[in-house]
């Protein structure tokens, strides 16, 4: 398998180094992060928003090493939602943020992450829109849920994110499968054990579908985050079973990924989400799409190929 080379590929400076000086790559990079700038995104917002779709924004960066970084990533997000407020588009567009970006993992960093955060949350909130909190590795999970936990307080409204791959999630979506709540699903993208997660495909397939059953079954609002047209036809079945209308669920898609996809669900009347990352520190969001996806690998290749 080759979607753990490159999770681990991920993490080297050394291919880090090799993979961005590549004249091929800055082409292929745009493919799924539309820009580097606030300005260089509005006019994307503004298009998606045109088509029916909605989005939620990534500023793009993990690897932050100091309390300096963890305020500048905070600062750019709120800089993201001064350009939102003008725009007026309330909840339509919503923000994702890893907090490991705010800090989480320094010295003192679930409190450093839930104090860079939460201004990110009350912004969001004071122009009609909200905050999802993504998952990253499983080391990370028990903060992140008590910083989500922290903050439903003074925002019931902030979001999360399970994943079906994790042993754990089925217990979390239990969990999280309340009225009020927001709750991501997605299969996961980081490299994990064997002690703690599924490691073949149709291991983690059966996992998604229990626990969106779950969600769908629970008083939360489950938002499908999937490409996969088999588990996209099963969770429509799923609402349909569980009595959901059209604005009771949503899917999530990434940016540049089966994009005719994201305008026939939302011409079918669904709430369709197309998750749109943008900024200058792409490589760890890059690698992680093309572990994902065999075919996201293969697209980055015969462009170096054809290009070289």
């Amino acid at each position: 398998m080759l979607g753990p080379v490159i999770l681990a590929a991920s993490r080297s400076d050394r291919m880090r180094r090799l993979i961005s000086a590549a004249p091929v790559t800055k082409q292929v990079v745009d493919r799924f992060i539309p820009g580097e700038t606030v300005a260089d995104i509005v006019p994307i917002i503004e298009d998606l928003t045109a088509r029916g779709l909605e989005l939620t924004m990534d500023v793009v960066g993990e690897d932050i090493t100091t309390p300096e970084q963890a305020t500048h990533a905070r600062d750019a997000y709120l800089a993201l939602i001064d350009h939102l407020k003008e725009l007026q588009l309330g909840e339509r567009v919503e923000m994702s943020v890893k907090l490991s970006m705010f800090g989480q993992a320094l010295e003192g960093g679930h409190e450093l992450a839930l104090a860079n955060v939460r201004p990110v949350v009350e912004a969001a909130a004071a122009i009609g829109t909200t905050v999802t909190l993504d998952a990253e590795d499983h080391t990370t999970l028990d903060s992140m849920f008590a910083i989500h936990e922290e903050l439903r307080k003074d925002f019931p409204q902030t979001g999360c994110v399970i994943q079906a791959y994790l042993f754990r999630t089925e217990a979390d979506a239990r969990r999280l499968a309340e009225s009020g709540s927001r709750v991501r699903l997605v299969k996961g993208a980081y490299k994990e054990p064997a002690e703690v997660a599924y490691q073949q495909k149709h291991e983690i397939d059966k996992a998604y579908v229990r626990v969106l059953k779950t969600l769908m079954e629970g008083e939360g609002y489950p938002m499908i985050g999937s490409h996969d047209p088999r588990l996209i036809a099963i969770g429509q079945e799923l609402a349909r079973q569980a009595g959901r209308k059209l604005d009771e669920y949503e899917f999530q898609m990434l940016y540049g990924i089966r994009s005719d996809e994201h305008l026939r669900l939302a011409a079918e009347g669904h709430r369709m989400r197309v998750y749109t990352a943008y900024g200058t520190d792409w490589y760890g969001y890059f690698m992680r799409r093309l572990a994902e996806k065999p075919a996201n690998l293969r697209f980055f290749l015969r462009s170096m190929v054809s290009k070289g």
